[in-house]
């Protein structure tokens, strides 16, 4: 898969409230792929935007499942370091019809709008 299909969900992605914009991707030779990025830990909107993207990428509904895992990935925290410096979160698609481009015009569809505007993000207060 060529680099250029990521560009809409790498681009889509960097505009997400707290997602540092070190993105890694791949797919292997059947057309699986997969992106992998870091949420800041300290961001005020990380675990809604955890929720809001565990929701569309995992079970957006029982008719509607997606072809993707999304989950954090860690290398041995005893080893390295805390989540700040070490964890990371990845989305996997299992489909190879379903490429990067659609992926981010389901999320486009489901998280707030525009994403990267602070004050449309539920918050608890």
């Amino acid at each position: 898969m060529d680099d250029r299909a990521f560009t809409k969900l790498l681009d889509y992605l960097g505009r997400v409230p707290g997602i540092r914009p070190s993105f890694g991707h791949g797919a292997d030779a059947e057309g699986r792929w997969w992106v992998k990025f870091e949420i800041s830990t300290g961001h005020p909107l990380a675990w809604n935007v955890v929720q809001e993207l565990g929701h569309v990428l995992n079970h957006l509904s029982l008719q509607e499942r997606l072809p993707t895992v999304f989950k954090p990935v860690s290398p041995p925290p005893y080893l390295n370091g805390g989540p700040e410096e070490c964890l990371s979160w990845i989305i996997e698609a299992h489909d190879p019809e379903f490429r990067p481009g659609t992926c981010a015009a389901w999320l486009e569809g489901r998280l707030p709008r525009p994403v990267d505007d602070l004050a449309k993000w539920p918050t608890d207060d």
